[in-house]
Protein backbone atom coordinates (compact mmCIF):
# COMPACT_ATOMS: atom_id res chain seq x y z
CA UNK A 1 0.00 0.00 0.00
CA UNK A 2 1.39 3.41 -0.96
CA UNK A 3 1.76 6.34 1.42
CA UNK A 4 0.17 9.77 0.92
CA UNK A 5 3.62 11.16 0.12
CA UNK A 6 4.12 8.57 -2.64
CA UNK A 7 0.66 9.25 -4.09
CA UNK A 8 1.24 13.00 -4.15
CA UNK A 9 4.65 12.51 -5.72
CA UNK A 10 3.02 10.36 -8.45
CA UNK A 11 0.43 13.08 -9.11
CA UNK A 12 3.10 15.76 -9.39
CA UNK A 13 5.14 13.59 -11.75
CA UNK A 14 2.10 13.01 -13.95
CA UNK A 15 0.38 16.39 -13.86
CA UNK A 16 2.45 18.87 -11.91
CA UNK A 17 4.94 21.58 -12.85
CA UNK A 18 8.69 21.37 -12.32
CA UNK A 19 9.61 21.36 -8.65
CA UNK A 20 12.59 20.72 -6.44
CA UNK A 21 10.76 19.50 -3.35
CA UNK A 22 7.39 19.54 -1.65
CA UNK A 23 5.66 19.11 1.66
CA UNK A 24 1.99 18.54 2.47
CA UNK A 25 -0.52 18.69 5.28
CA UNK A 26 -4.09 17.55 5.84
CA UNK A 27 -6.48 20.50 6.27
CA UNK A 28 -8.24 20.93 9.59
CA UNK A 29 -11.93 21.36 10.25
CA UNK A 30 -13.01 17.77 9.69
CA UNK A 31 -11.87 17.27 6.09
CA UNK A 32 -11.29 13.75 4.84
CA UNK A 33 -7.81 12.28 4.84
CA UNK A 34 -7.90 12.09 1.02
CA UNK A 35 -7.41 15.90 0.76
CA UNK A 36 -3.90 17.34 0.95
CA UNK A 37 -2.56 20.89 0.88
CA UNK A 38 0.71 20.71 -1.03
CA UNK A 39 3.50 23.29 -1.11
CA UNK A 40 5.93 23.01 -4.03
CA UNK A 41 9.38 24.59 -4.08
CA UNK A 42 11.07 25.68 -7.32
CA UNK A 43 13.76 28.28 -8.07
CA UNK A 44 13.46 29.77 -4.62
CA UNK A 45 9.70 30.21 -4.84
CA UNK A 46 6.87 28.35 -3.07
CA UNK A 47 3.65 27.38 -4.86
CA UNK A 48 0.56 25.97 -3.16
CA UNK A 49 -2.08 23.61 -4.57
CA UNK A 50 -4.68 21.22 -3.15
CA UNK A 51 -4.81 17.57 -4.22
CA UNK A 52 -7.93 15.50 -3.63
CA UNK A 53 -8.11 11.75 -4.30
CA UNK A 54 -11.24 9.71 -4.84
CA UNK A 55 -12.12 8.02 -1.54
CA UNK A 56 -12.76 4.26 -1.42
CA UNK A 57 -16.17 2.92 -2.37
CA UNK A 58 -18.79 3.78 -4.95
CA UNK A 59 -18.52 7.55 -4.75
CA UNK A 60 -19.58 9.78 -7.70
CA UNK A 61 -16.23 11.58 -7.67
CA UNK A 62 -16.42 13.30 -11.07
CA UNK A 63 -19.32 15.54 -10.06
CA UNK A 64 -17.17 17.65 -7.72
CA UNK A 65 -14.60 19.00 -10.20
CA UNK A 66 -17.41 19.45 -12.72
CA UNK A 67 -19.36 21.57 -10.23
CA UNK A 68 -16.38 23.82 -9.49
CA UNK A 69 -16.46 25.03 -13.08
CA UNK A 70 -20.26 24.81 -13.44
CA UNK A 71 -20.90 27.02 -10.40
CA UNK A 72 -18.08 29.45 -11.25
CA UNK A 73 -19.52 30.02 -14.73
CA UNK A 74 -23.05 30.71 -13.48
CA UNK A 75 -22.65 32.49 -10.13
CA UNK A 76 -20.37 34.70 -8.08
CA UNK A 77 -19.96 31.99 -5.43
CA UNK A 78 -16.20 31.70 -4.72
CA UNK A 79 -14.94 28.23 -5.70
CA UNK A 80 -11.32 27.14 -6.24
CA UNK A 81 -10.20 26.83 -9.86
CA UNK A 82 -9.63 23.29 -11.13
CA UNK A 83 -6.08 22.90 -12.46
CA UNK A 84 -6.07 19.16 -13.26
CA UNK A 85 -8.66 16.39 -13.22
CA UNK A 86 -7.65 12.80 -13.95
CA UNK A 87 -10.45 10.26 -14.01
CA UNK A 88 -8.12 7.45 -15.13
CA UNK A 89 -4.58 8.35 -14.04
CA UNK A 90 -1.61 6.70 -15.71
CA UNK A 91 0.03 6.57 -12.29
CA UNK A 92 -1.03 3.87 -9.83
CA UNK A 93 -3.21 6.23 -7.76
CA UNK A 94 -6.96 6.75 -7.40
CA UNK A 95 -8.71 9.33 -9.60
CA UNK A 96 -7.80 12.82 -8.44
CA UNK A 97 -8.09 16.51 -9.09
CA UNK A 98 -5.85 19.45 -8.26
CA UNK A 99 -7.11 22.93 -7.43
CA UNK A 100 -5.54 26.26 -6.74
CA UNK A 101 -4.90 27.00 -3.07
CA UNK A 102 -7.20 29.85 -2.07
CA UNK A 103 -6.01 32.08 0.76
CA UNK A 104 -7.95 32.01 4.00
CA UNK A 105 -8.36 30.01 7.19
CA UNK A 106 -10.88 27.29 7.83
CA UNK A 107 -13.96 29.06 9.19
CA UNK A 108 -14.80 26.28 11.65
CA UNK A 109 -11.51 26.95 13.44
CA UNK A 110 -12.09 30.72 13.55
CA UNK A 111 -15.84 31.19 13.94
CA UNK A 112 -16.16 31.00 17.75
CA UNK A 113 -13.53 33.71 18.24
CA UNK A 114 -14.89 36.22 15.72
CA UNK A 115 -16.35 39.56 16.68
CA UNK A 116 -20.09 40.00 16.39
CA UNK A 117 -19.59 42.22 13.34
CA UNK A 118 -17.38 39.68 11.56
CA UNK A 119 -19.93 36.95 12.26
CA UNK A 120 -22.63 39.13 10.73
CA UNK A 121 -20.43 39.74 7.69
CA UNK A 122 -19.92 35.98 7.28
CA UNK A 123 -23.64 35.23 7.61
CA UNK A 124 -24.56 38.03 5.21
CA UNK A 125 -22.18 36.68 2.56
CA UNK A 126 -23.34 33.10 3.21
CA UNK A 127 -26.87 34.31 2.50
CA UNK A 128 -25.76 36.04 -0.71
CA UNK A 129 -23.91 32.92 -1.84
CA UNK A 130 -26.96 30.70 -1.34
CA UNK A 131 -29.31 33.26 -2.87
CA UNK A 132 -27.05 33.43 -5.93
CA UNK A 133 -26.87 29.63 -6.14
CA UNK A 134 -30.62 29.13 -5.76
CA UNK A 135 -31.61 31.85 -8.20
CA UNK A 136 -29.46 30.72 -11.12
CA UNK A 137 -29.54 26.90 -11.24
CA UNK A 138 -32.69 24.73 -11.31
CA UNK A 139 -33.69 21.16 -12.18
CA UNK A 140 -36.76 19.18 -13.20
CA UNK A 141 -36.91 16.79 -10.23
CA UNK A 142 -35.65 16.31 -6.69
CA UNK A 143 -32.70 14.07 -5.84
CA UNK A 144 -28.96 13.71 -5.60
CA UNK A 145 -26.91 15.05 -8.49
CA UNK A 146 -24.37 13.16 -10.55
CA UNK A 147 -22.81 13.18 -14.03
CA UNK A 148 -23.96 11.25 -17.09
CA UNK A 149 -22.27 11.78 -20.46
CA UNK A 150 -20.69 14.95 -19.06
CA UNK A 151 -24.08 16.34 -18.10
CA UNK A 152 -25.34 17.13 -14.60
CA UNK A 153 -28.40 14.98 -13.90
CA UNK A 154 -30.62 13.99 -10.96
CA UNK A 155 -29.63 10.45 -10.05
CA UNK A 156 -32.40 9.22 -7.71
CA UNK A 157 -35.04 11.65 -8.94
CA UNK A 158 -38.49 12.10 -7.43
CA UNK A 159 -41.27 14.46 -8.41
CA UNK A 160 -42.34 15.12 -4.81
CA UNK A 161 -40.14 17.13 -2.47
CA UNK A 162 -41.95 15.71 0.57
CA UNK A 163 -41.30 12.17 -0.60
CA UNK A 164 -37.64 12.86 -1.30
CA UNK A 165 -37.10 14.63 2.03
CA UNK A 166 -38.70 11.72 3.84
CA UNK A 167 -36.43 9.27 1.99
CA UNK A 168 -33.37 11.38 2.81
CA UNK A 169 -34.28 11.62 6.48
CA UNK A 170 -35.02 7.90 6.78
CA UNK A 171 -31.54 7.17 5.43
CA UNK A 172 -30.06 9.35 8.19
CA UNK A 173 -32.09 7.42 10.77
CA UNK A 174 -30.95 4.07 9.42
CA UNK A 175 -27.33 5.20 9.67
CA UNK A 176 -27.60 5.75 13.43
CA UNK A 177 -27.03 2.04 14.06
CA UNK A 178 -23.65 1.52 15.67
CA UNK A 179 -23.34 5.17 16.77
CA UNK A 180 -23.83 6.59 20.28
CA UNK A 181 -27.26 7.80 19.15
CA UNK A 182 -28.99 4.54 18.22
CA UNK A 183 -31.37 5.08 21.14
CA UNK A 184 -32.98 8.19 19.60
CA UNK A 185 -34.23 6.48 16.44
CA UNK A 186 -37.73 5.60 17.56
CA UNK A 187 -38.37 8.99 19.18
CA UNK A 188 -37.07 10.81 16.11
CA UNK A 189 -39.31 8.75 13.85
CA UNK A 190 -42.36 9.38 16.06
CA UNK A 191 -41.65 13.12 15.92
CA UNK A 192 -40.90 13.35 12.21
CA UNK A 193 -43.68 11.27 10.65
CA UNK A 194 -46.69 13.42 11.71
CA UNK A 195 -44.75 16.62 10.87
CA UNK A 196 -44.09 15.58 7.25
CA UNK A 197 -47.53 16.88 6.22
CA UNK A 198 -46.07 20.39 6.64
CA UNK A 199 -43.45 19.77 3.92
CA UNK A 200 -44.48 20.97 0.44
CA UNK A 201 -44.98 18.42 -2.32
CA UNK A 202 -43.93 20.73 -5.13
CA UNK A 203 -41.64 23.62 -5.97
CA UNK A 204 -38.71 24.33 -8.26
CA UNK A 205 -35.72 22.10 -7.38
CA UNK A 206 -32.59 24.21 -6.97
CA UNK A 207 -28.91 23.39 -6.62
CA UNK A 208 -28.19 22.71 -2.94
CA UNK A 209 -24.72 22.27 -1.44
CA UNK A 210 -25.72 19.64 1.13
CA UNK A 211 -22.63 20.17 3.28
CA UNK A 212 -22.61 23.96 3.52
CA UNK A 213 -21.06 24.45 6.97
CA UNK A 214 -18.21 26.46 8.51
CA UNK A 215 -15.72 23.59 8.03
CA UNK A 216 -16.22 23.83 4.27
CA UNK A 217 -15.60 27.57 4.00
CA UNK A 218 -12.34 29.51 3.91
CA UNK A 219 -12.32 32.89 5.62
CA UNK A 220 -10.21 36.05 5.61
CA UNK A 221 -11.46 38.88 7.87
CA UNK A 222 -9.38 41.44 5.94
CA UNK A 223 -11.49 40.97 2.80
CA UNK A 224 -14.69 42.91 2.06
CA UNK A 225 -16.21 39.52 1.24
CA UNK A 226 -14.68 37.42 4.05
CA UNK A 227 -15.69 34.00 2.67
CA UNK A 228 -12.89 33.34 0.17
CA UNK A 229 -13.91 29.83 -0.95
CA UNK A 230 -16.74 27.32 -0.70
CA UNK A 231 -15.28 23.79 -0.66
CA UNK A 232 -16.41 20.14 -0.88
CA UNK A 233 -19.00 20.00 -3.64
CA UNK A 234 -19.40 16.23 -3.68
CA UNK A 235 -22.68 16.27 -1.69
CA UNK A 236 -25.12 18.15 -3.91
CA UNK A 237 -28.87 17.89 -4.29
CA UNK A 238 -31.71 19.23 -6.35
CA UNK A 239 -33.91 20.36 -3.46
CA UNK A 240 -36.17 23.13 -2.24
CA UNK A 241 -34.15 26.19 -1.20
CA UNK A 242 -35.89 26.40 2.18
CA UNK A 243 -34.26 23.11 3.18
CA UNK A 244 -30.79 24.56 2.50
CA UNK A 245 -31.67 27.76 4.36
CA UNK A 246 -32.85 25.91 7.46
CA UNK A 247 -29.72 23.73 7.35
CA UNK A 248 -27.47 26.78 7.19
CA UNK A 249 -29.28 28.54 10.03
CA UNK A 250 -28.76 25.41 12.13
CA UNK A 251 -25.09 24.81 11.27
CA UNK A 252 -24.03 28.46 11.60
CA UNK A 253 -26.42 29.88 14.18
CA UNK A 254 -28.75 27.60 16.13
CA UNK A 255 -26.19 24.90 16.96
CA UNK A 256 -23.51 27.44 17.84
CA UNK A 257 -25.16 30.18 19.94
CA UNK A 258 -27.62 30.10 22.81
CA UNK A 259 -28.13 33.82 23.25
CA UNK A 260 -31.46 34.75 21.57
CA UNK A 261 -30.20 38.22 20.65
CA UNK A 262 -27.10 36.84 18.92
CA UNK A 263 -29.19 34.28 17.05
CA UNK A 264 -31.66 36.95 15.97
CA UNK A 265 -28.90 39.30 14.79
CA UNK A 266 -27.12 36.61 12.77
CA UNK A 267 -30.37 35.28 11.31
CA UNK A 268 -31.31 38.79 10.20
CA UNK A 269 -27.93 39.26 8.47
CA UNK A 270 -28.22 35.88 6.75
CA UNK A 271 -31.76 36.44 5.49
CA UNK A 272 -31.06 39.97 4.29
CA UNK A 273 -28.04 38.70 2.38
CA UNK A 274 -30.11 35.96 0.78
CA UNK A 275 -32.80 38.41 -0.37
CA UNK A 276 -30.19 40.45 -2.26
CA UNK A 277 -30.24 37.68 -4.89
CA UNK A 278 -33.55 35.91 -4.41
CA UNK A 279 -36.93 36.87 -3.03
CA UNK A 280 -37.92 34.75 -0.04
CA UNK A 281 -40.68 35.01 2.53
CA UNK A 282 -39.49 33.57 5.83
CA UNK A 283 -43.09 33.24 6.95
CA UNK A 284 -45.03 31.05 9.37
CA UNK A 285 -44.83 27.99 7.09
CA UNK A 286 -41.05 28.18 6.90
CA UNK A 287 -40.79 28.68 10.65
CA UNK A 288 -42.86 25.53 11.26
CA UNK A 289 -40.73 23.48 8.86
CA UNK A 290 -37.38 24.89 9.96
CA UNK A 291 -36.95 22.64 13.04
CA UNK A 292 -37.96 19.59 10.98
CA UNK A 293 -35.31 20.31 8.35
CA UNK A 294 -32.83 21.02 11.13
CA UNK A 295 -33.61 17.75 12.92
CA UNK A 296 -32.90 15.89 9.68
CA UNK A 297 -29.57 17.73 9.47
CA UNK A 298 -28.76 16.86 13.08
CA UNK A 299 -29.52 13.17 12.42
CA UNK A 300 -27.07 13.30 9.51
CA UNK A 301 -24.43 14.76 11.85
CA UNK A 302 -25.20 12.13 14.47
CA UNK A 303 -24.75 9.38 11.87
CA UNK A 304 -21.27 10.73 11.07
CA UNK A 305 -20.31 11.34 14.70
CA UNK A 306 -17.74 8.55 15.04
CA UNK A 307 -15.84 9.61 11.92
CA UNK A 308 -15.98 13.32 12.79
CA UNK A 309 -14.66 12.85 16.33
CA UNK A 310 -12.37 9.85 15.83
CA UNK A 311 -9.25 11.90 16.55
CA UNK A 312 -10.69 13.78 19.53
CA UNK A 313 -10.14 12.98 23.19
CA UNK A 314 -12.73 11.06 25.17
CA UNK A 315 -13.71 14.25 26.97
CA UNK A 316 -14.22 16.13 23.69
CA UNK A 317 -16.34 13.27 22.36
CA UNK A 318 -18.45 13.24 25.52
CA UNK A 319 -19.03 16.99 25.30
CA UNK A 320 -19.99 16.78 21.64
CA UNK A 321 -22.38 13.90 22.31
CA UNK A 322 -24.04 15.86 25.11
CA UNK A 323 -24.37 18.89 22.83
CA UNK A 324 -25.96 16.80 20.07
CA UNK A 325 -28.44 15.35 22.55
CA UNK A 326 -29.36 18.81 23.83
CA UNK A 327 -29.93 19.97 20.25
CA UNK A 328 -32.03 16.88 19.59
CA UNK A 329 -34.28 17.57 22.58
CA UNK A 330 -34.72 21.21 21.62
CA UNK A 331 -35.67 20.43 18.02
CA UNK A 332 -38.07 17.65 19.00
CA UNK A 333 -39.77 20.04 21.41
CA UNK A 334 -40.02 22.74 18.72
CA UNK A 335 -41.56 20.32 16.21
CA UNK A 336 -44.04 18.88 18.69
CA UNK A 337 -45.15 22.34 19.84
CA UNK A 338 -45.59 23.77 16.34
Amino acid sequence: MSTPEQDIEAVLAESGPDYEGFEFEIPGGGHQSDVYMVTLHHAGEAYEVVVKFKPPGDVPFAVEPFLHEYVAERTEVPVPRILVYEEEPDADVPPYFVTERVHGENLAEEFAGLTTEDRRRVLSQAGRNLGDLHSEIGFEAFGRLTLHDDRLIVRDWMGSWREYFETLTRSHLSNLDGTPFGDVRSRARETIEPALSEVPESGVPRLVHDDFRPANLLFDPAEDEPITAVLDWQDVLAALPEYNLAQTEFLFIDSSFRDPEIRSSLREAFREGYREHRSMEFGAGYERRRPLYQLSTLLWRMAGFDAAFADESGLAQARAEAQYRQQFERLVEEIESA
